[in-house]
């Protein structure tokens, strides 16, 4: 199970790599043949993308490592660990961008002129804006498939790519076809864009940032463990539910009461079952501890 995860994840993330370097060329190419500006920043937010996946690399073989005696819980959050630096990169790349954009359009205000790109640099953007949204639904469905956080952060990084590609080739077709007056288009839409790109990137931080303060899970995940519990035969009161994730699992701490007729074998054969049932639905690498306590009376008054 372990094997195939680690097996989906690296594939994805390697081809994403393979893809970044071919298009931070293209793109650099682009740029210098075409005397766009535009593209040659588009680039460097491929190179981003480049460094990223080298970084999720590193991420998934360490999450990957089997439980030790430092780590009794694994490396989980390796993978979390991962997904807030994905989340931070990703808001520097569209801060950068917001920035430039913002100075190229203050500058053409004061009647600084920009110089109009070539086709070949519409040719290239709109070549990342194809293989980057396929890279991303790729790997978002991957990530989701083997609920890898770090996965889908940099599904969003490969997608940020793709709006930035999009800005940048509106801005130059603009700018080609509409004259001189109109390449103000080019920095107006990756100002744009970069909204859109520091929007997930405080989306992908505020989910990595809330596991790694031991974030429980949702209510509805909390509703579903204590439905289960209690009905499992002799699993009576289901409380003081504590729940969070590690990395792609999931840790469950549970109080049951049990008849206290019932003998140590009977009330632990109970409390497996009730483990049985919340790692058929949450999988079987999901960390679960169930507490039994004697059933106690309700109080009467006199």
């Amino acid at each position: 199970m372990m094997e195939d995860r680690v097996r989906q994840a690296n594939r994805i993330t390697v081809q994403g790599l393979v893809l970044n370097i071919f298009l931070t060329g293209l793109k650099l190419f682009a740029g210098y043949v075409s005397h766009s500006q535009a593209i040659v920043a588009d680039a460097f937010h491929s190179l981003s993308d480049l460094s990223t996946d080298l970084v999720l690399l590193w991420g998934i073989r360490a999450a990957a490592k089997p439980i030790d005696e430092d780590h009794d819980y694994g490396h989980g959050k390796t993978e979390t660990m991962v997904s807030a630096f994905i989340g931070f990169f990703l808001f520097l790349v569209g801060t950068a961008i917001l920035i430039e954009g913002g100075v190229k359009i203050v500058r053409v205000l004061k009647g600084s002129p920009l110089e109009a790109p070539g086709w070949f640099a519409c040719f290239a953007a709109l070549l990342s804006i194809v293989s980057k949204e396929w890279l991303f639904r790729k790997t978002v469905e991957i990530g989701r498939k083997i609920n890898n956080q770090g996965l889908i952060a940099n599904a969003w990084h490969h997608r940020s790519d793709a709006f930035s590609s999009i800005g940048v080739m509106l801005g130059i077709a603009g700018a080609i076809m509409l004259g001189e007056s109109w390449h103000i288009l080019d920095p107006v839409a990756a100002v744009i864009v970069s909204v859109f790109i520091i929007q997930a990137s405080f989306s992908i931080m505020k989910e990595s940032f809330f596991d790694l303060s031991e974030g429980s899970l949702s209510p509805d995940i909390e509703s579903e463990i204590l439905a289960l519990a209690a009905s499992v035969p002799g699993a009576e009161n289901p409380h003081k539910l504590r729940t969070r994730r590690v990395g792609h699992r999931s840790a469950i701490e549970l109080h049951i009461w049990v008849d206290p007729a019932l003998n140590i074998v009977e009330a632990h054969d109970i409390a497996t079952a009730v483990e049985q049932k919340l790692h058929e639905r949450f999988g079987r690498e999901t960390f679960i501890s169930i507490h039994v306590e004697p059933l106690k009376e309700p109080e009467t008054s006199l």
